[in-house]
């Protein structure tokens, strides 16, 4: 599974067992033996709080996979971190876990 944006709302109630809506819901049930990846994106000011680290923390903990947030001109008109990573860069880590677990790239 592939989280690609996960906002700080989303975040929090992942990281506290939230599931009030269908992802997060997904997501609690999600086969544990198989990836997780999230990509966070969210305002700096929210990136840089220290809530916002102890949920990546929690996540991580849960096994699941971070392609971290990057630097750039945000939607709010804001520069610095918190957006997502770039297509590219997702497409990549998706493929390496991929291969890692030896899962299937192509059908």
């Amino acid at each position: 599974m592939l989280v690609a944006p996960l906002d700080a709302n989303t975040l929090a109630k992942i990281a506290n067992g939230i599931c009030d809506n269908l992802l997060t819901c997904v997501i609690r049930a999600w086969d544990m033996t198989k990836p997780l990846l999230f990509c966070p994106a969210m305002n700096t000011a929210m990136w840089e709080h220290t809530i916002t680290a102890e949920q990546i923390q929690r996540l991580k903990g849960f096994g699941y996979t971070e392609i971290p947030c990057v630097v750039k001109k945000l939607v709010c008109g804001d520069e610095g971190r918190g957006a997502m990573a770039e297509v590219w860069t997702i497409v990549e880590k998706v493929k390496m876990i991929f291969s890692e677990r030896e899962l299937p790239t192509q059908r």
